[in-house]
């Protein structure tokens, strides 16, 4: 239900002046919204709990429907109230939130290229046009090797998707596949933020759509040849359970069913190889994977199994072409007696017998190793070790090796877009809290990089104006735990700084150090920012994810806590003024770590948060409830259960002085329903024993991901740091 992250853009904060507002107070102001208490009671293992805001729970049929209903119309009406009241107590700082969208947009280049890549014979690229929420897609045939320039006239557009979301509040482009004749492109929309995607095929030569539509998908898919393409469908879950082939010019009704996933616990996904030799399905849940190939010249043959599952056997395959009198061969991706992962090749026909596999690179207690990109003669290994992304690439004929140098003491550096496999050259991003977004190419051969592109930031931004640092922090059981850490330079570390400390520690998702332009006006004006790199991520290696879930989940809670302390000992914060931030499964983190040390905290936020943890994971009608039993436990085992009971933050709300929160969700979250943070918001401040705001903000419009447009964005963003701006005294409009 969560496993997508919630990355925030951080906050603005202005000097304080004799002129600011009065500090928020909701009694001074309009009544909070008292939502109607209706017992229902929840048993389970001989405990009985009451959940008297059961009621809010309406299906995505009921939110859409129209007219609504009685009991729909209740629910829309309560969260605009609650949405009516925050605007309210909101209100004196109004002005603040229309300035800070303002300078955060003005920092954004509208009119904006990435950087081209090639693949099949042509050169990709996404634009911004100025004023437009969103990127058109063009592309230009490659004559030769070189890039062509920006205003050559051999772009064409392919895709806009400011004219695809014209109509609609919102819109997302899930994913394009151009057919292998370069003559189709599918491309998948959601303009519900349900992540139920349309696939739609458009005639690159027209620029007409086609009458085939499919509905209902997990917006991916993969060619097999011109006509011929594979994608998923969703259950009433919302999990992607089936895979259809889909003949161009036939009735997707009549797709056939070429893959079924029956086990719950599983989700399935179709690609195609980076060898452009096959379809894969690829069938995960959190501890196991499976794949399954099916040559592209085959296209209405049966898929085969490239191993059959394994519990808590997770591996990726990737195939290469034969080459330079090289039969083919697959590289795996293992951790097959390998905690943090190992390289194995075997023999095209050799997939299904572990003992025909040959290591390639070996386990190593601290590295993890997280991707693996091929090259005709080369490997490019992405690794993590003391909590930072290392790039080593290994020339396979010489069986040579060389590092990547980066410099900055928190970073992340990654691959990126290498479509073509029989290249010397590749791109890889990187970035750090001080350094914008930047896109490199790298010489396989002679190591050299060439910075392609670093994201522009308008305005008067330098980078060497700002510090970063990696601390660690001395967790109560004796970890130590990554902190990176970055403010402007002259911001007094003496106790004084008002401290924002962000963290998600969940499905080992490892939250890296990136840079955002919306966190500058955070850092100019004194604040200072840090990431805790808690356990339940995966920055310390697998046995870190290992050690902040199921039975050491509290791990994940403590971990932060510790972490705020330590930032307080070591004079980066104003213990007065130390705020939490977290989204999704950071959410849970937020709602924890409020309910465990309420006054170490002066403002927090929880966007879209994971917070009725043993009502949710108890239902499995809920969308993808049945994927997140190896994350979280299964409620239906006792031991499970009550450990679940021991922290999911609406279950242990109690009488105390919580920090001022503002909690946000969307009425089509698919990942967590809107109703456990309207729930939350309503237990919360029956137990509210401080003179601090309790504030809801519903984005009825959207989902998971909150508002799409990469403008429309900030508003959002504005809403949460003019929050947090108040709260710290610092307001000046």
């Amino acid at each position: 239900m969560i496993r997508t992250l919630s990355l925030l853009t951080p906050l603005l904060l202005l000097p304080a002046c004799s002129n600011a507002p009065q500090p928020m107070n909701d009694t001074d102001l309009l009544a909070p919204p008292v939502a109607t208490k209706r017992p229902h009671t929840i048993s389970a293992h001989g405990h009985t709990r009451n959940d008297e805001y059961y009621w809010m729970r309406l299906t995505e049929d009921q939110r859409n429907a129209s007219p609504l209903d009685a009991h729909t119309r209740e629910v829309v009406e309560h969260l605009n109230a609650e949405n009516a009241y925050t605007e309210a107590v909101l209100g004196p700082i109004k002005q603040l939130r229309e300035n800070l969208f303002a300078e955060m947009k003005a920092r954004i280049k509208e009119t904006d290229l990435s950087v081209p890549y090639r693949e099949n014979g042509f050169w990709y690229q996404q634009r911004f046009d100025e004023g437009k929420e969103y990127a058109v897609h063009v592309r230009a045939r490659a004559a030769s090797a070189a890039m062509p320039a920006d205003s050559d006239p051999g772009w064409t557009e392919m895709l806009n998707e400011n004219s695809l979301a014209e109509g609609h509040s919102y819109f997302d482009l899930g994913d394009f596949e151009v057919s292998p004749n370069n003559g189709i492109v599918a491309y998948s929309v959601d303009f519900v933020s349900r992540r139920q995607y349309e696939i739609r095929f458009r005639d690159l030569v027209t620029g007409k759509d086609l009458p085939d539509i499919i509905i209902n998908t997990g917006g991916g898919c993969a060619w097999a040849d011109d006509r011929t393409v594979f994608y998923p469908r969703k259950d009433s879950t919302l999990r992607s359970y089936r895979i259809y082939r889909h003949v161009l010019g036939t009735d997707p009704a009549q797709d056939a069913l070429v893959f079924e996933e029956t086990d719950a616990a599983y989700s399935c996904d179709v690609y195609r190889s980076r060898s452009e030799r096959f379809v894969m399905i690829a069938c995960e849940s959190t501890l196991s994977t499976e794949h399954r190939f099916l040559p592209v010249e085959q296209p209405m043959g049966a898929f085969k199994v490239f191993l059959p599952r394994e519990e808590e056997h997770e591996h990726s395959v990737m195939h290469v072409p034969p080459a330079d009198g090289n039969p083919g061969k697959w590289y795996i991706m293992t951790n097959w007696n390998a905690q943090n992962f190992r390289l194995m090749e075997c023999a095209e026909g050799k997939t299904a017998d572990k003992r025909a596999w040959k290591e390639v690179i070996a386990h190593r207690d601290d590295v993890l190793l997280e991707d693996v990109d091929t090259f005709r003669d080369h490997l490019v290994i992405t690794e993590r070790r003391d909590g930072l992304t290392h790039i080593r690439v290994r020339k396979l004929s010489t069986g040579k090796e060389h590092q990547i140098q980066f410099n900055d003491p928190a970073y992340v550096a990654y691959s990126g877009t290498n479509p073509e496999w029989d290249t010397d050259r590749m791109r890889y991003g990187y970035t750090s809290l001080t350094t914008p977004g930047s896109v490199y190419e790298h010489d396989l051969n002679s190591t050299t990089d060439i910075l392609l592109k670093q994201q522009e930031v308008v305005g008067a931004f330098k980078r060497e104006d700002y510090s970063s640092e990696r601390i660690w922090a001395p967790a109560r059981d004796g970890a130590r735990v990554p902190v990176s850490i970055v403010y402007r330079k002259g911001t007094k570390l003496d106790g004084s700084a008002p401290l924002l400390l962000y963290g998600y520690g969940s499905y080992g998702n490892s939250i890296d150090p990136t840079f955002s332009s919306a966190r500058l006006s955070l850092l100019d004006r004194g604040f200072v920012y840090a990431i805790a790199h808690i356990r339940g991520g995966e920055e310390l290696g697998r046995g870190w994810y290992e050690d902040g879930k199921m039975e050491h989940k509290m791990n994940t809670f403590t971990d932060f806590i510790d972490c705020a302390d330590h930032l307080e000992k070591m004079k980066y914060a104003d213990p007065g003024r130390i705020f939490c931030l977290g989204g999704s499964a950071g959410g849970l983190l937020v709602g924890a770590v409020i309910n465990m040390r309420p006054d170490r905290w002066k403002a927090a936020c929880a966007e879209v948060p994971f917070v009725d943890v043993v009502t949710t994971m108890l239902d499995e009608s809920i969308p993808l409830t049945t994927g997140e039993f190896d994350e979280w436990g299964d409620p239906k085992e006792k031991e499970a259960y009550d450990r679940m009971l021991a922290y999911s933050p609406y279950d242990n709300v109690k009488d105390a002085e919580y920090p001022a929160l503002l909690v946000t969700t969307g009425l089509h979250d698919s990942q967590v329903q809107y109703w456990e943070p309207a729930k939350w918001v309503q237990r919360l401040r029956e137990h509210q024993k401080a003179d601090a705001p309790i504030l809801l903000f519903t984005n009825m419009e959207a989902g998971h991901g909150g508002a799409s447009g990469r403008f429309e964005m900030l508003k959002e963003v504005a809403l949460i740091y003019a929050f947090f701006l108040e709260q710290a005294g610092m307001v000046r409009n």
